[in-house]
């Protein structure tokens, strides 16, 4: 435990710290997006699937149960991966007070620079869309129960459909720059790698932002009713 906590303390394990916790992050996303994605098959295969997620586990595991772990787990690497940030900007801005620090555009890319404040962003929106999908108080027309019912009405509106777009934006920009230099942290940075670290970084980032992307714009423009 004392060699976990020393490692910590260095910018090389707050930075490995929030490696692993975005690796559940990005696991997330992907499923999430993925379950999100039945929709598509029509308001059986998609309240099918909401349902699955509260029996999941059965019967070893009661209602809600296994839910509640992952959202705790969720809770916990959001945690790490804030707090490992917050503390990595702060000894940053520390340094860059002793101005000896060499610029170089190519590592401090616009993604980079917005982390932060993408970071914020994507906070406040996760609070929104608990609010709009899941507790219903940000959607007049919500009935517990009914997932399908629940998406098409709370995305016939295009303010609400724009709220999610910049959000996506927000996320894409910060699963950019995550992606990219999480293959740094993890030491998979050598000559022969890094030209596909950007490719890499950007495939993931349109399959999960373009994907969350599709269900509200096909409810609001009338292809899912």
């Amino acid at each position: 435990m004392r060699r976990v906590t020393t490692l910590y303390g260095t910018s090389i394990g707050k930075k490995f710290a929030m490696a692993l916790a975005s690796i559940f992050l990005l696991l997330f996303l992907v499923l999430h997006m993925w379950g999100n994605l039945h929709i598509f098959q029509g308001p059986d295969a998609f309240n099918h699937y909401a349902e699955w997620l509260r029996e999941v586990g059965a019967p070893l595991f009661g209602h809600k149960e296994v839910l509640w772990i992952m959202r705790i787990v969720l809770l916990l690497s959001i945690g790490v991966h804030i707090v490992a940030f917050l503390q990595l900007w702060l000894q940053s801005s520390a340094a860059r007070r002793s101005r000896y620090k060499y610029y170089d555009p190519q590592v401090f890319s616009y993604a980079s620079k917005t982390m932060k404040w993408g970071g914020i962003a994507i906070f406040l929106f996760v609070i929104f869309h608990l609010m709009h999908l899941t507790w219903g108080n940000a959607n007049p027309d919500f009935i517990p129960g009914d997932a399908y019912h629940n998406v098409i009405v709370g995305f016939q509106s295009w303010p609400v459909v724009l709220i999610y777009l910049v959000a996506l934006a927000a996320l894409g920009l910060h699963l950019y720059h995550g992606v990219w230099s999480w293959f740094q942290t993890m030491g998979l940075n050598n000559q022969r790698f890094n030209r596909y670290r950007r490719p890499i970084a950007l495939v993931v980032t349109l399959i999960i932002t373009l994907g969350f992307a599709s269900v509200p714009v096909s409810v609001v423009t009338g292809i899912l009713r």
